[in-house]
């Protein structure tokens, strides 16, 4: 065991950050924690997960009013308070920051609001908010600096009409139109809020459909949805040029089913992905290595090739997830206090807020044709859950991926309503190695969406209560 009384410093109080800077501490290392904000929560809190999904939420309660609608129970339009529902969001955001700071305080963690930049590979000098700077030299860093919105240069427009993931969140007003570049989660949840606050909202995707990571019969629930909130899905396309006028952006679209060449935007949010923030002042007075895509690399103890450095979170490669980061760096934390540990999961949960949420975990199936690997897929339709009935929501589904030999959960992806929430089972029964006769065994609550994952396992072995499979001849 390595001696636990060692001096930290952790460069980034996001929730990798601020978990291996609490973990540290718990082990009783010194730890100074140095980022720009006046409290730890990093972009996850000031101007990403938490933000987005407070407004999210919002978008999320205007369309179950609209939807109500079809039970006989009718509502006003809505009257929305832009100001207001900024001052809503932003409080979640200060009581959720602000909390962390007490811990912070609790836990004797120095937090320095600053930004750091290599001496060597010991040493930090931190530039302070307030002004000055400052020498500190550790036993070991831990670098957490996350991400920010990538930037197509051809694309790159000095415009207040132009927004990205960070500006869009300010909420500073609801346009008439808004054009989403990017029909990944980040565009698709902001334009999802946009839409449901009143804004006619059309997305672009160079590539043949929404969500390019996941699976398509997860997708297919969301673009049936999307289809109708939102004014426009226009994929296979791609913006050759943006120019700011009077009357607001205007795009001209390329592709081969481009139906109308240019159009103009009151408002227009670039999101294409995030970019690791490795551009560290001083990094080159380390060993540490940075890939071609900006990735700084680690090994499975997250430990850089400069052995005292580690990093953690965005900065070291996809996927770019709060809780993927968190979990790293308590990994760093556990390896720099001689733990024999290793960052090597089976399986990260992805969720995406829209609505349907879609949540996936473990082996996709386009994973899996793209591995050529066998693989044997059981799906329940939420048509079949009585649960879902109740909620009127019976566009979803559940579906498991399974070794055809073994019997093993592979994989885990769910398209319906609270996917999100319900994922975390398939996580675990994919860490545990567990087999769909596990999960077909497990009692679940009735009636519950919940059950689905237990009858996506009976799927498979063809004894679903809900759904009747007639026998071969």
């Amino acid at each position: 065991m390595a001696d636990t009384n060692l001096q930290i410093a952790v460069v980034g109080a996001g929730p990798g950050g601020y978990a291996a800077a609490f973990l540290a501490a718990d082990l009783g290392m010194k730890v100074t924690l140095i980022d720009p904000e006046l409290n730890p929560g990093g972009v996850c809190l000031y101007r990403g997960c938490i933000p987005s999904k407070a407004l999210l939420h919002v978008a999320k309660l205007i369309g179950e009013s609209q939807h109500a609608r079809n039970w006989g129970i009718g509502f006003e339009n809505p009257r929305i308070d832009l100001a207001r529902l900024r001052s809503w969001k932003e409080d979640v955001v200060k009581k959720l920051t602000g909390g962390l700071g007490v811990l912070s305080k609790q836990r004797k963690v120095q937090y320095v609001q600053g930004r750091a930049a290599f001496e060597n590979s010991t040493t930090l000098r931190v530039t302070k908010a307030n002004g000055g700077d400052q020498t500190l030299s550790f036993d070991r860093i831990i670098v957490a600096t996350g991400s920010r919105p990538a930037i197509i240069p051809a694309l790159k427009l000095d415009s207040p009409r132009v927004l990205d993931s960070t500006s869009a969140l300010d909420l500073a007003e609801v346009p008439e139109t808004m054009l989403v570049i990017g029909g990944g989660y980040i565009g698709l949840e902001l334009g999802t809020v946009y839409a449901a606050l009143g804004s006619k909202v059309s997305v672009v995707e160079m590539l043949p459909g929404l969500l390019p990571g996941a699976d398509r019969d997860l997708v297919l629930p969301l673009h049936k949805r999307i289809e109708k909130i939102f004014d426009s899905i226009l994929l296979n396309t791609t913006v050759a040029s943006m120019k700011d006028e009077d009357g607001g952006i205007r795009v001209t679209f390329d592709g081969s089913e481009v139906k109308q060449q240019e159009k103009i935007f009151d408002k227009v949010l670039v999101s294409v992905g995030r970019k690791p923030n490795s551009e560290i002042p001083g990094l080159e007075k380390t060993r540490i290595q940075v890939s071609q895509r900006g990735f700084i690399q680690v090994n499975k103890q997250l430990q850089t090739d400069d052995p005292l450095i580690y990093a953690i979170g965005d900065v070291t490669g996809e996927p770019m997830l709060a809780h993927k980061a968190t979990h790293e760096g308590r990994t760093a934390v556990e390896a720099i206090a001689g733990h024999k540990v290793a960052f090597e999961p089976n399986a990260i949960p992805a969720v995406v807020f829209t609505d349907p949420e879609i949540a996936w975990c473990g082996l996709t199936e386009t994973d899996a044709q793209k591995q050529n690997r066998e693989i044997k897929v059981a799906k329940f339709p939420w048509a079949a859950s009585g649960r879902a009935m109740t909620l009127d929501r019976t566009e979803g589904m559940t579906k498991l991926i399974l070794d055809p030999h073994s019997e093993r959960i592979l994989g885990v992806g769910i398209v319906g309503a609270g996917a999100g929430e319900l994922i975390s089972e398939g996580v675990l029964a994919i860490e545990m190695g567990a087999l769909a006769k596990d999960l077909a065994l497990t009692i679940h609550p009735h009636p519950t969406l919940s059950e689905t994952l237990m009858e996506s396992a009976e799927v498979f072995f063809g004894t679903s209560t809900d759904i009747y499979r007639p026998k071969r001849a």
